[in-house]
């Protein structure tokens, strides 16, 4: 037996229609479902990109357990080197510090920002965990 990939990940926030429009009108995923104040739920190529409402996870729920977590999380997206210094520019030209660049020694590089919740948000090459 093993584990084969991640299907899902999410990270937690109280604003979700902040979250909403970073994720989906800036970052350009595409959202696959909402629950008013509990949740979005986006596409990210054949997986999922979750954020929740920690608040309302953390209340009963007959169908899931209940989850949560409070401050900031941490999700890194691929991107292609050759795309990486473009989402840099469009980041910051929309108002989006890059709040550090690393070049890692085995190769690949990424770029960390935040989101509107102050989650670390991280764009890195496959070159970064030799992943394709």
């Amino acid at each position: 037996m093993k584990l084969n990939r991640i299907i899902e990940t999410c990270i937690y926030s109280e604003n979700l229609n902040e979250s909403k429009i970073f994720y989906g009108d800036l970052l350009g995923l595409k959202l696959h479902s909402e629950v008013k104040n509990r949740h979005l739920f986006f596409r990210c190529g054949n997986n999922m990109f979750m954020i929740f409402n920690p608040k309302e996870t953390l209340k009963t729920n007959l169908t899931v357990p209940t989850h949560g977590s409070i401050g900031p999380g941490h999700v890194a997206f691929a991107v292609q080197e050759t795309e990486l210094q473009k989402w840099r520019d469009y980041l910051e030209s929309n108002g989006i510090p890059i709040e550090k660049q690393i070049d890692w020694p085995e190769g690949g590089e990424s770029i960390y920002f935040r989101d509107p919740s102050n989650n670390s948000i991280e764009f890195t090459t496959s070159a970064t965990w030799q992943t394709k």
